[in-house]
């Protein structure tokens, strides 16, 4: 199973990896490394259904389910019809 956010689809990013010291001194041997997207297994109850599902969601997917609903917010992003 890939590391995506089942509502927001956030995935990992490929960023730079050294400090400000470094940079100042231009020399940069750390190269770039991976940056993982903050992803939970959540079980969400759904009451217009009766029913709980289970998903893979990043910490802003969480936070948009408590500010819309996990009704609307996964008719949304299309995991229930």
């Amino acid at each position: 199973m890939s590391r995506k956010c089942a509502i927001t689809g956030k995935t990992s990013q490929v960023g730079g990896g050294y400090s400000n010291r470094t940079r100042a001194t231009k020399f940069n041997p750390t190269g770039k490394r991976r940056r993982q997207v903050n992803l939970q297994r959540r079980r969400i109850f759904i009451p217009e259904l009766d029913k709980s599902v289970a998903l893979t969601v990043s910490a802003a997917g969480l936070k948009e389910i408590k500010k819309n609903g996990a009704y609307a917010t996964l008719r949304k992003a299309r995991i229930i019809k």
